[in-house]
């Protein structure tokens, strides 16, 4: 949808503010209703508007019906007066700037305050008037907008004049949002008339407004703004595309519409019959949404290998609008009803507004035809924020405007000082630097949308696609980013790097004695995250702590290794020796983790080496199921791996907070390293814990099962992959030389009784 200077946008709804039906205009001419118009003014006493703010003023009746038009025209007047004799580069009077930025903000259905500002927001930068003349003469609100969205001196600031400029609007957005909906406005006037500037300015001004105001524009919701400041921006950047797509949307245009106009009758005809109040029309795409289905079809190879043509389908969608948000699913079921919905096309954005409130049901339904069709259902109020945001949320100072009218009690989103825009400014004040805000800011509004995940204390934490566990921990507190060891995401122990994604459920481990290493700063997505990293680093040059792939919690460097236990660096034996094939590589099993005395088979793979399973393990059972005979193994007295033997160990224990510390602490003070660790989510107060570590001799397994069933509210301690007719890791035959009995590879005491309260109280312990 395309705003045009002094015309109103077609199908754009009245606001819930307008006052009775609107009057048709259309056999009036522009001489008759500006008559008219004067006439209307004399006879109720208010001074009469100039004639160049009549079709400002039509716009702005449309949803504003008791405005106060003598603040407009003593607002245009000053402003004419004051930019007299300034001319553009395009040769117009300067005033036909800020008149066509009120035209558009009116278009939208800004308030009277904001047009006022709009109509004054290049004064106090290129005329004589000061800012306290403004606020003179309209008041503290209109100076403080108009402030807002004067640029810094070239003169003060150097090349960093643009940086702080940006900084400055942003800040006072944080204050009033209308500073940017003006600056936005200003900005699409001034992307329309870009023809008139040199080359390597419009390159410039196009690419600062692609990596800024566009993503300001999504944020703010403000989609109309957005759609054409994209076409202009692809067209200015990219031009052979921009024409090759414009002429084929052109063409499309030219021809008849044989499928989205036929279905939207359809469709209306059925809704009809069901009774549900609705108005269904063709909404097309604009340049650049149509650029970006066609670059989907070439990426996507037809059942010839060839890419695919466009499909009338992918010109438009089908815009459904009804009254009430039930008819919205109302819709939804007749929809899926009648036609084949298309699996994984659903989305609910009513139960679960965007980020920068919008609102809509989103499917794809299959036609008779095979033709494929999206549909968008959404009530009129709906529609109004989504088409054109934050405005249509109204002045957010005065209490009682279009802000408040249909707003659900218990929503706590501010509009005026949206989520994202809270964060952004909290780093901002981090980055004095002008480059580094500059770099930081661009990488902010990168993201296409924002993610929701929860915390395991129930904390909603709002953050940008494509942030990891880093941000996460950051966005919870700076010193409990710097402190984080690891995260839970799901319930399952995740690395740092772990990218987060919509609805995730969280929780960060922290330890009071960590601080961030350097490896972090690939991990962060968040310029908050980044800047704490950047600071703390700068700050501890000397404190780096080491980073290993394997987490390692056995004895530190310089301590002995308990006694009877090979002392690294000896290259021991192999472990197990396979009859009939001397000197045969050995690879033992990361499923089953086999050490002494466990009894074992083993199975020929690639490259002539053999693979050694516990006896009974389900993998090994399918290697001889699979033909493969199982050769005689033994273990190898004094063997052992050169990196020691791994054995997976799974605890059953009551969820209870510091378990997970509780646990490695145990592992860790038998000398014993861990490889991996996994927490499964609770079961009826109950959790899993599975770990894989490695143990420099199989004396020391039993230690360890003895170790973590010793901790509180661990009941039981066992070995997966067990064999089949047998406990975990049982064994009949025992080479007399291995400490560790069978009976010790599970063990288990008696499980807590729960009271009448729902808590478990510990059990006697064995």
């Amino acid at each position: 949808m395309t705003i045009e200077a002094g015309q109103p946008l077609a199908g754009q709804p009245t606001s819930a503010r307008q006052a009775g039906p609107r009057r048709p205009l259309g056999g009036l001419g522009r001489a008759a209703l500006g008559r008219a118009g004067r006439a209307a003014l004399l006879a109720t006493g208010r001074p009469p508007v100039p004639d160049a703010l009549e079709p400002l003023v039509q716009a702005h009746r449309r949803h504003h019906p008791q405005a106060d038009l003598g603040l407009l025209g003593r607002a245009y007047r000053l402003a004419e007066a004051s930019h007299r004799g300034q001319k553009r580069k395009s040769g117009e009077p300067y005033i036909t700037h800020p008149l066509a930025v009120t035209m558009i903000l009116a278009q939208l259905g800004a308030g009277t305050t904001t047009l006022v500002a709009s109509l004054l927001h290049d004064t106090v930068e290129d005329t004589e008037l000061t800012l306290e003349q403004v606020a003179e003469e309209f008041g503290p609100e209109v100076a403080y907008l108009v402030d807002g969205v004067t640029k810094l001196e070239k003169v003060d600031f150097g090349a960093a004049a643009e940086a702080e400029t940006f900084r400055k609007m942003l800040v006072a957005t944080g204050d009033d949002v209308r500073v940017m909906v003006i600056k936005l406005a200003d900005r699409l006037h001034n992307m329309r008339t870009i023809r008139h500037m040199k080359p390597a300015s419009q390159v410039r001004i196009a690419k600062v407004t692609r990596d800024v105001l566009i993503p300001l524009a999504e944020r703010l919701g403000i989609q109309v703004l957005k759609a054409e400041l994209e076409d202009i921006v692809f067209a200015t950047l990219h031009p052979e595309e921009h024409a090759r797509t414009r002429a084929l949307l052109g063409r499309h245009e030219a021809g008849p519409d044989t499928l989205l106009a036929p279905f939207a009758r359809i469709l209306a005809r059925q809704l009809a019959e069901a009774g549900i109040a609705a108005e269904v029309t063709v909404r097309p795409r604009h340049c650049v949404s149509l650029h970006r289905v066609l670059l989907k079809r070439h990426a996507a190879p037809g059942p010839d290998g060839r890419p695919q043509e466009p499909q009338p389908a992918d010109f438009g969608r089908l815009l459904v609008v009804v009254e009430e948000n039930a008819d919205c699913y109302a819709v939804l079921g007749e929809l899926h009803t009648c036609w084949t919905p298309l699996p994984g096309e659903f989305k609910d954005f009513v139960a679960a507004p965007k980020f920068n409130l919008y609102q809509s049901l989103h499917t794809a339904v299959a036609l008779a035809g095979g033709e494929v069709v999206e549909v968008l259902v959404r009530t009129r109020r709906m529609h109004e924020v989504a088409e054109t945001g934050v405005v249509a949320l109204g002045d957010p100072r005065q209490p009682g405007t279009g802000g408040d009218q249909g707003r659900d009690e218990l929503d706590r989103t501010d509009p005026a000082r949206p989520g994202w825009l809270s964060r952004l400014l909290e780093w901002q004040q981090e980055t004095p630097d002008p480059d580094a805000f500059w770099s930081a800011l661009t990488a902010d509004l990168a993201g296409d949308r924002e993610i929701t995940v929860v915390t395991e204390r129930g904390e909603t934490l709002q953050l940008r696609a494509g942030a990891t566990c880093v941000d996460a921990a950051y966005l919870l507190g700076e010193q409990v980013g710097h402190r984080c060891i690891g995260a839970r995401v799901n319930g399952r122990l995740a690395a740092l790097s772990t990218v987060l994604h919509d609805g995730d459920r969280v929780a960060v481990l922290t330890e009071e004695t960590a601080g961030p290493a350097p490896e972090w700063l690939a991990h962060a997505r968040t310029p908050a995250a980044r800047l704490a990293i950047e600071r703390w680093l700068a700050d501890h040059p000397g404190d780096h702590p080491p980073r290993r792939p394997v987490v390692r919690t056995g004895p530190s460097a310089g301590q002995p290794a308990p006694p009877g236990r090979p002392v690294p660096g000896d290259r021991p034996a192999a472990p197990v020796t396979v009859a009939g094939r001397p000197g045969a590589p050995v690879r033992l099993a990361r499923c089953c983790t086999p050490v002494p005395p466990d009894e074992i088979d083993g199975y020929p793979i690639r490259g002539g080496a053999v693979a050694v399973h516990r006896s009974g393990c389900p993998a090994g059972e399918r290697m001889r199921a699979d033909g493969r005979g199982a050769l005689e193994v033994r273990w190898r007295p004094g063997g052992a791996p050169a990196d020691g033997y791994r054995a997976t160990l799974r605890a059953e224990a009551l969820n209870r907070p510091r378990l997970l510390a509780d646990l490695t602490a145990a592992i860790s003070a038998e000398g014993v390293g861990i490889v991996a660790a996994e927490v499964e989510p609770p079961q009826e107060l109950r959790v899993r814990h599975t770990y894989t570590v490695e143990l420099p001799d199989p004396a020391a397994l039993a230690a360890v099962l003895r170790a973590m069933l010793r901790v509180s509210g661990v009941y039981d301690v066992e070995r997966p992959h067990a064999p089949a007719g047998g406990g975990p890791g049982r064994a009949p035959h025992v080479p007399a030389d291995t400490p560790a009995r069978p009976e010790e590879m599970r063990m288990t005491r008696a499980r807590p009784a729960c009271d009448h309260h729902g808590e478990f109280t510990a059990g006697p312990r064995r």
